[in-house]
């Protein structure tokens, strides 16, 4: 509970920038072109085509004349490692990076940087021309050739882009293997083990990996050096085309056209903590260099934090690295030993939530640069994005799948970021770049690693700074019935953005039948001929802007019609292993009725379903039970970046769910272990790709992903159905949550359809809470509460006395007690403790029960998980049927906060 206070006002943060933000609903997502496999880089053409290429060597065009995707060229690539050196499979290279020339519109130039097939290590920049919709293989010139190695793993780079002046920027990766090194600093010296060794690639003054290359590349093939490089031409044991050096993989890059600022995202190690005698935990990088520069890798990480100098044949630590006077002495270096000095990042950030950056979130991390927007180059742009992006640099993040947009002063200082389209879906977002109409294109990789996802695809934002069309809404009271049928249509919700005056039309039409016109905004009207019909609401603003809806009226085949009830009890929450009695009833027009047993009971179907969350069932009650399928843990799985490395049933970068099941299955203290795993992070169990770590992820929340995936090896068995009536008790399965579960009990019919109509079905659904509920949750709190989260749990302050939280609409039957748990920890809350008084109807309404004075202590552990608070049990004076409950928090005597009221349970006994 450390740091509550200014964990929350560091969240309030954002706010304040969001206000000025454009609306949300200017902008639109269009796809289109998706099912890629693996796209990485891309470029728009003068006239709007668009080139992107896919890592295994195929350059594609997508047309938007044609709205179509072809291929233009097979590049042959090496995308393997060298197996017979005990390499992976699979490597990060390939068709690596592209762009355009600028004088593309004259010269039709196009950039490729690949690592060419064969058995040479090497990556080569080459030149191509684009001769109509094709890319000529035979007009290629070889600019730059890189010598790499291909045994071990990983680091890339291969962004490319331009500044103003025709220079051409080019990122490298330090070509390292990090698998070795506990994810700290790769400085292996050991003979033989150069591949673990970044000091030979990114601190190396003669080596262009690690790098960021700017050269200014000439007509006939060749290039040229600019002036301003880290080292000039000539110098010994350096290379002139190195523009900023000290980089670890510096996946994309962006140069700001107008002040020829670099920008790049440098995806950072994996070590989990801080570590003396090794370093820092990990963190990402976004990049700016104003000029030529030594950015630090492998010595140092984010704002210049230290590794240490450790020798991996010892074992033992020396120094700390000085970011004032960097020293490369590896005997892997051919370069100089005494480097320039380090430059911190421009912005920086762990797994963690970043307390600088705290609008980066928490997670996976994979920084990427994108383009700074500039108003003045869209003057005549079609869609030219609202001045108030004007001058910022957009970056995003491939595993986090957010953009943010990055304010700067004239000087390119750091001044503040808003998140670019919070609510905007991406899937691992990998380039992105603004067209001549003004739109953004964005490339998505999609979910897994070296994969073909389906959800890839190329995707362009689009701006609309004028008139919006309407957002139509259109319902209907009933879509079938027996004849004859009255329906009553609704168009409520309909909106329009600019307020316009709107005008409305349903055209309701049947096949070989004229159409009714109705211009009411919300008519009623009378099928009566038997059929099919579609209803189509188009609604039209001032401008003559429209946009339609259309629903489905099925007339002929009435409804069936299902009762459930609840015939004794609570019907608000279930009490695990207490009967429920339920009834259900069933009437058809046309099939007859349960009761007179035209239709058979074994047509309706009645289950009961205990869920961890209200997504997915964890078990299914009937005559047998289902198998656990533990679905909180599934849906937190889903909100993280485990996807990004793993998939159910098909291995990835990462091992397959199933594979881990099945490994893990008979081992009785898997949970512990694999828990530890995805908070701590780790490799060496399925290979030695390491396992990023998640400090933000809570031992429970793992544990709850750790029982899932172990699922995953228990076969599955489909579900009994319940009678018509009859009881159910509800049994809470191993490694389901009782504090968040939820009780559901659905039943529905099917008729037999009627006059050549088809099916319909009728359901109900009965849902029962956990007799716990979380304060945090409330939906109604008072003044002086502040609402925060940690980790996934809602959690309140009280911050002044008499002031209150509530629940509406709470069964009371056969309550007796109310358990709460409360924390007052003085330590990190200065808590004045205090009561909770129970009223119903408001906070002055009749008075149930209240705690006694809920004293602060202050035991570190408190609340922390390892020794929960003792509740607080309330016995209340029982009051039957549903009621308001108001939760009234009391200290006349305060003078800061309370507590932190965390939860209640409802009892019986």
């Amino acid at each position: 509970m450390k740091n509550l206070f200014k964990c929350f006002l560091l969240g309030l943060m954002p706010f304040s920038v969001l206000a000025q933000v454009p609306e949300e609903n200017r902008f639109q997502k269009i796809t289109l072109t998706e099912n890629l496999n693996e796209p990485l880089e891309l470029a728009i053409l003068p006239d709007e085509r668009v080139l992107f290429i896919e890592r295994h060597g195929l350059v594609k065009m997508y047309s938007p004349v044609t709205k179509k995707t072809t291929v233009i060229a097979s590049i042959p690539v090496s995308t393997k490692y060298n197996i017979a050196d005990g390499g992976q499979p699979e490597a990060e290279d390939g068709l690596l990076g592209l762009n355009i020339d600028p004088d593309f519109a004259k010269n039709h130039w196009v950039y490729l940087y690949y690592s060419p097939a064969g058995s040479e290590p090497k990556n080569i920049l080459a030149r191509y021309e684009l001769k109509g919709n094709m890319l000529d293989i035979n007009s290629k010139k070889v600019l730059l050739e890189i010598p790499t190695q291909r045994d071990q793993c990983c680091h890339t780079g291969g962004s490319i882009d331009w500044d103003a002046a025709g220079n051409l920027y080019l990122s490298t990766g330090d070509n390292t293997s990090p698998r070795a090194s506990d994810g700290y600093a790769p400085i292996d010296e050991r003979p033989g083990r150069s591949a673990f060794d970044a000091q030979k690639s990114s601190s190396n003054t003669n080596d262009l990996r690690g790098k960021i290359i700017r050269i200014h590349p000439e007509a006939d093939g060749t290039y040229t050096i600019p002036e301003g490089n880290l080292f000039p031409k000539g110098m010994p044991k350096t290379r002139p085309e190195i523009y900023t050096m000290g980089h670890r993989n510096p996946y994309r890059i962006s140069v700001d056209k107008k002040n020829g600022f670099l920008y790049w995202g440098d995806v950072g190690p994996d070590a989990g903590k801080d570590s003396t005698g090794l370093g820092p935990a990990a963190e990402d990088e976004f990049g700016q260099a104003r000029k030529a520069g030594n950015f630090g890798w492998p010595y140092f990480v984010g704002d210049n934090k230290a590794y240490w100098d450790f020798d991996f044949a010892t074992q033992k630590s020396g120094e700390k690295f000085n970011p004032e006077k960097p020293f490369n002495n590896s005997p892997n270096n051919t370069g100089l030993q005494d480097l320039p000095p380090a430059q911190k990042a421009f912005i920086w950030y762990p797994a963690a939530e970043s307390k600088k950056f705290p609008l980066l979130g928490a997670g996976g991390r994979s920084a990427m640069a994108g383009p700074v927007y500039h108003q003045e180059f869209f003057k005549d742009a079609k869609r030219a994005f609202p001045a108030h992006y004007d001058n910022k640099l957009f970056i995003f993040e491939w595993m986090r799948d957010w953009i943010i947009a990055v304010t700067t002063n004239e000087k390119g200082d750091y001044v503040k970021m808003e998140r670019f389209l919070p609510n905007l879906k991406l899937e691992h977002p990998i380039d992105m770049a603004f067209g001549p109409n003004g739109d953004l294109y964005i490339l998505e990789y999609g979910q897994g690693w070296f994969l073909a996802n389906p959800e890839s695809k190329l995707v362009r934002i689009e701006y609309n700074g004028g008139n919006r069309k309407p957002l139509v809404v259109a319902k209907a009271d009933k879509q079938a019935g027996a004849l004859p049928l009255t329906v009553q249509f609704s168009s409520e919700g309909t909106k329009d953005y600019d307020n316009d005056a709107l005008k409305y039309e349903w055209k309701i039409t049947q096949t070989g039948a004229a159409p009714v016109v109705l211009t009411d905004a919300n008519p009623s009207y009378v099928f009566k001929k038997l059929g099919t019909y579609k209803a189509v609401l188009t609604v039209t603003d001032a401008q003559g802007l429209k946009d339609t809806k259309e629903l489905t009226i099925k007339a002929g085949n009435e409804p069936p019609q299902v009762s459930l009830n609840l015939t004794d009890g609570n019907k608000s929450f279930f009490f695990p292993n207490k009967p429920i009695a339920y009834e259900v009833k069933v009437s058809d027009k046309e099939d007859g009725s349960l009761e007179n047993k035209r239709i058979p009971a074994s047509k309706v179907k009645i289950t009961a379903t205990y869920q961890d969350a209200e997504d997915n069932p964890q078990s299914i009650q009937g005559h047998q039970a289902a198998p656990v399928t533990f679905t909180a843990g599934k849906n937190l799985i889903d909100k993280s970046d485990c996807k990004a490395c793993h998939f159910q049933d098909k291995k990835s970068v990462g091992p397959a769910f199933t594979e881990v099941a099945r490994k893990y299955k008979s081992n009785s203290n898997a949970v512990a272990v694999l828990s530890d795993k995805i908070i701590k992070g780790g490799s060496g169990v399925w290979g030695d790709v390491a396992m990023s770590a998640h400090p933000n992820i809570g031992l429970p929340e793992a544990s709850q992903m750790v029982q899932y995936i172990l699922s995953l090896a228990d076969k599955k068995t489909p579900p009994a159905l319940l009678p018509p009536k009859g009881n159910i008790s509800p049994v809470i399965p191993d490694g389901g949550d009782a504090n968040k579960g939820v009780y559901k009990i659905l039943a529905s019919y099917t008729d037999k359809g009627a006059n050549g109509l088809p099916a319909q079905t009728a359901e109900q659904l009965f849902v029962l809470q956990s007799p716990t509920l979380m304060l945090g949750n409330a939906p109604d709190a008072s003044k002086n509460i502040m609402k925060f989260k940690m980790g996934e749990t809602n959690l309140l302050i009280v911050m002044a006395p008499n002031t209150y939280a509530s629940f509406k609409n709470i069964d009371l039957t056969g309550i007796k007690t109310l358990s709460l748990i409360v924390a007052a920890p003085k330590q990190q809350l200065n808590s004045q403790g205090g009561i909770i008084e129970i009223h119903t109807g408001s906070p002055e309404g009749p008075l149930l029960g209240k705690t006694e004075f809920i004293e602060p202590i202050d035991d570190p552990d408190a609340f922390s998980g390892k020794k929960p608070p003792k509740p607080h049990v309330v016995n209340i004076t029982p009051a039957n049927g549903f009621q308001d409950l108001y939760f009234v928090f009391k200290n006349d005597k305060a003078k800061g906060a309370l507590f932190i009221p965390y939860s209640v349970t409802f009892g019986t006994e």
